[in-house]
């Protein structure tokens, strides 16, 4: 099975092309930039870049992953429409997973070991985080994704000791422990990694329909009042 996997749903982008052999992921090309804007102008080239290096035709892969969200607007959008129009011109199959997960699986290869249950928090601004709790990993979700305040982020799962990863992390913590709970932060600046998301995408189950962009609140921007055409 071949895999080409990308994320663009923070303040990064990532991609990988990979071949599940046997019972293991081989990483054949991966590239990984930081970048607060500019996801549209790098994703392809990025794709186009590691293709070449893995020495594979788009015809050749057998299966699309993407982070479908939660994120930033425009940069989820433009990689669940990549990987869409990707899947639409090679007939590759499509796997959508979610950024936090991919997060989790990152933060769970840095960690090594790690005791109690992982949460993935990553600022959401206004007070808010982008939230989801994990056992073992990514593939271990134990709530779904959610974009609460941090007192209620502070909350998730069942009370006992809980490990933070991810830019909202020290928020979430501090929050955690004011109310006595054990907590411990980490990893301020995770962001997700399609090398790890193209380890999850072999075991993961393909969509039955277009994947869509996993927006967990309206986005920011706003037409002015008295701007907008009317329809005819």
């Amino acid at each position: 099975m071949n895999i080409l996997a990308f994320d663009t749903c923070f303040d990064g982008c990532s991609v990988c092309v990979a071949q599940r052999r046997a019972d293991s992921i081989v990483e054949l090309a991966s590239a990984f930039e930081r970048f607060e804007t500019g996801h549209a102008e790098r994703l392809v080239p990025m794709i186009g870049e590691a293709m070449e290096q893995a020495g594979f035709g788009f015809h050749e892969i057998d299966r699309i992953a993407v982070t479908v969200g939660p994120g930033t607007f425009t940069g989820t959008r433009i990689g669940v429409a990549a990987a869409r129009g990707l899947a639409l011109a090679t007939g590759a199959a499509l796997v959508g997973a979610s950024s936090l997960a991919v997060m989790a699986e990152v933060a769970v290869r840095e960690l090594v070991t790690h005791e109690g249950d992982l949460a993935i928090a990553v600022d959401a601004r206004r007070g808010e985080v982008y939230v989801q709790l994990f056992g073992a990993g990514g593939l271990d979700a134990k709530s779904l994704p959610a974009v609460l305040a941090l007192a209620e982020a502070a909350r998730i799962g069942d009370g006992g000791p809980l490990i933070i990863a991810g830019s909202g992390a020290d928020a979430v913590a501090a929050a955690a422990m004011s109310e006595g709970r054990q907590a411990t932060a980490c990893l301020p600046d995770l962001l997700p990694d399609a090398r790890a998301l193209a380890h999850m995408a072999a075991v993961l189950d393909t969509a039955e329909g277009p994947l869509v962009p996993l927006y967990l609140r309206p986005p920011d921007a706003k037409p002015q009042d008295g701007k907008a055409v009317a329809r005819a």
